[in-house]
């Protein structure tokens, strides 16, 4: 079984800075792409950052320049570093594992979600 376990959420002053982090454990093939996506009340879930194995990535318009997404192969562990925080990126922010299971087929894991506010 796969587990994502997330932390470094909180609350932090507009124009500061948080780190999270997420590690993953348990049983799989290969991973194709770790991210973080984000949800606040009353709106969809949406992508925030997003990192091949490759090291490729992808960012959500209001995260570039502010947001910086890296992993770390050797530990399963994907960081998102974010800087400049606005109150609008309060949310409840979940990391996310798309991996191949060696069966012929990709799956999506979710961790359980940190919350991130930040005040005015």
């Amino acid at each position: 079984q796969v587990q994502l376990a997330e932390s470094g959420g909180g609350l932090v002053q507009a124009g500061g800075s948080l780190r999270l982090s997420c590690a993953l454990s348990g049983r799989f093939f290969s991973i194709n792409s770790m991210g973080w996506y984000r949800q606040a009340p009353g709106k969809q879930r949406e992508l925030v950052a997003a990192i091949t194995s490759g090291g490729t990535t992808n960012y959500a318009d209001s995260a570039k320049g502010r947001f910086t997404i890296s992993r770390d192969n050797a530990k399963n562990t994907v960081y998102l570093q974010m800087s400049t925080l606005k109150p609008e990126d309060t949310a409840v922010y979940y990391c996310n594992c798309n991996a191949y299971t060696g069966l012929g087929y990709n799956r999506h894991y979710w961790g359980q979600g940190t919350q991130v506010t930040v005040s005015s």
